[in-house]
């Protein structure tokens, strides 16, 4: 599903500064001598976006939300996929309102574990750049994507699109640095995280995360990490 080149303006709110082109991230102004992409530069949107299953109702209609939307929203958490938040907004908001949503409220999408319609949601994404993202598949972590985008977009650009996506982080090798990236982490919890380790599997950090929080928060911080 593309974004709609005339999603109505829900989230003026605190966005002021922002300023998204829709469509083709890079309208491909390939040379036909090299067939390289330059690189250009985009319009940045503001930092800090909120994430769904974290984000307060006041935070979230603040935002642009209807009351309704907000609610709704946080009755039905955890989101564990895009498609899962796309198909809420949606039911309370309609195509146009989830997607303009997206300038503001968005769920991190695994860029190894990701759907081409995933990535198109993400606000000034097209087919061009839906190509690059899935090209380098597999991401070893986040600096190989920052690395990759380099190649099309400037740095600003990368730094916006770096806010949509994730790689997850190796449970045994992850800094406490790297750990503390994870949406919702504080020092506590990534000690937990640490003192458990060497992990066997998934069902280990289950278990041992189980000590701690709900079981909706530890399927939440699960899609951030892996064993290797």
């Amino acid at each position: 599903m593309r974004r709609l080149d005339h999603a109505p303006p829900l989230l003026l709110i605190g966005l002021a500064s922002v300023a998204l082109g829709c469509g083709e991230a890079a309208p491909a102004n390939e040379t036909e001598e090299t067939g390289e992409v330059p690189v250009v530069e985009m319009a940045t949107a503001a930092e800090g976006l909120l994430s769904p299953n974290l984000a307060s109702a006041e935070e979230l209609t603040r935002a642009g939300l209807t009351a309704e939307a907000a609610e709704s929203l946080i009755a039905h958490r955890p989101y564990l996929r895009a498609s899962q938040l796309h198909a809420e907004l949606a039911g309370t908001m309609g195509e146009a309102g989830a997607l303009a949503a997206y300038d503001a409220v968005w769920l991190r999408i695994n860029l190894n574990d990701v759907t081409e319609e995933e990535i198109l949601r993400i606000p000034g994404v097209g087919d061009r750049m839906a190509h690059e993202f899935e090209e380098y598949r597999p991401y070893e972590d986040m600096a190989e994507f920052r690395r990759e985008m380099a190649k099309y977009v400037d740095a600003a650009e990368v730094d916006r699109l770096a806010q949509y996506v994730f790689v997850p982080i190796d449970l045994n090798t992850a800094s406490r640095e790297t750990i503390l990236m994870i949406p919702g982490m504080d020092d506590r919890m990534a000690h937990e995280f640490e003192e458990y380790r060497p992990y066997t599997d998934l069902d280990q950090f289950r278990r041992e995360m189980g000590k701690y929080v709900d079981a909706n928060e530890v399927a939440r911080l699960e899609r951030y990490v892996s064993i290797r």
